[in-house]
């Protein structure tokens, strides 16, 4: 069994090129970005694997409105 890896915010926003702290709260806030743990009230972590998984289904192949 593999462990996932924990992420802080500040560590979502170095792998996702040019998303900020506030634009990952309204994320979560919209329900629209990856999902996250909150085990205290101020904790947020993501998972890895999550955020990348959440990454990859934004694919586009074209500029259309789906």
């Amino acid at each position: 069994m593999q462990i996932d890896t924990y992420l802080s915010p500040a560590q979502v926003m170095e792998i996702i090129p040019g998303i900020t702290r506030a634009g990952l709260a309204q994320l979560r806030y919209e329900g629209k970005g990856p999902a996250y743990l909150k085990p205290t009230a101020k904790l947020v972590v993501y998972k890895r694997s999550v955020v990348l998984e959440w990454l990859e289904a934004s694919a586009r192949t074209g500029t259309a409105a789906a």
